[in-house]
C-alpha cells in the first residue's frame, strides 16, 4: 500500500512539472519576441530623443507628429535624418541627403529626389526625419515610393505625408516652411549617389 501511494505521489507530481512546462515555455516564448522587438525597431520614446536632437528649438509639434504616425505605422525598423531643398510652380522638384540608421547599427548615406504635381509654389530648404517601417537593409530603400494620397498631416509647423513601395512604408517628417503639403502627390527616388535627375 506504501508503495502504491509513493508511486501515485511520484506520478501526480511528474504529471503538474510536464504541465507547467509548456506554460513556462510559452511566457519565455513571449517574454524572447518581446525582447527580439526592441531590438529590431525604435520606440517612441527613442524617435523623440532623436527628433528633438535633429531638430531643435523649431521642434514644435514633433510630438503630435510622432503620435500620430505611431499610431498609423506601429515602431519604425529605421530612420533618416537630413536635409533637403525643393521649389514648386505647380510642377516642383525635390532633392534630398542623409542618413539612414537601423537598430543593429548599420548606417549608410542615403540621397533622395523626385518630381511633384499640385497646387504648390514656391521654395524652401528643410531638415527631414523619416521613420522607416518594412526596411530590414539600405537595399530596400533603392527605389521609388509613390506618395500616399490623402496621407498629409500638419500640426504645429510639422508636416507629414506616407510615402509607400511594396511592402516598405515611409513617413517623412519636416518642419516650418518645409511642410510645403502640394510635394504629396509625385514620388521620391531613394539612391546611393546623388543625382541631378529626378526620375
Amino acid at each position: 500500500m506504501k508503495n502504491l501511494l509513493k508511486a501515485a505521489t511520484i506520478a501526480l507530481l511528474l504529471g503538474t512539472v510536464g504541465a507547467t512546462a509548456p506554460a513556462l515555455a510559452q511566457t519565455t516564448g513571449s517574454v524572447s519576441k518581446a525582447s527580439q522587438r526592441s531590438t529590431e525597431t525604435y520606440s517612441p520614446e527613442e524617435i523623440m530623443a532623436q527628433g528633438h536632437q535633429f531638430f531643435g528649438k523649431t521642434s514644435r509639434g514633433l510630438g503630435q507628429a510622432v503620435e500620430y504616425i505611431f499610431q498609423n505605422q506601429g515602431e519604425p525598423t529605421a530612420y533618416i535624418v537630413g536635409e533637403e531643398g525643393s521649389g514648386a510652380f505647380v510642377g516642383g522638384l525635390r532633392f534630398g541627403e542623409g542618413t539612414i540608421y537601423y537598430k543593429d547599427g548599420t548606417t549608410e548615406r542615403i540621397y533622395w529626389q523626385g518630381p511633384s504635381i499640385g497646387w504648390d509654389f514656391g521654395g524652401n530648404g528643410s531638415r527631414v526625419m523619416t521613420l522607416v517601417y518594412g526596411s530590414q537593409s539600405p537595399d530596400d530603400m533603392h527605389e521609388r515610393f509613390a506618395g500616399v494620397e490623402g496621407s498629409a498631416y500638419l500640426v504645429g509647423g510639422v508636416g507629414v505625408n506616407f510615402q509607400k513601395h511594396q511592402d516598405v512604408t515611409l513617413a517623412p517628417i519636416r518642419t516650418g516652411v518645409g511642410a510645403r503639403l502640394g510635394a504629396n502627390i509625385g514620388y521620391l527616388k531613394y539612391t546611393r549617389r546623388p543625382t541631378w535627375n529626378p526620375f
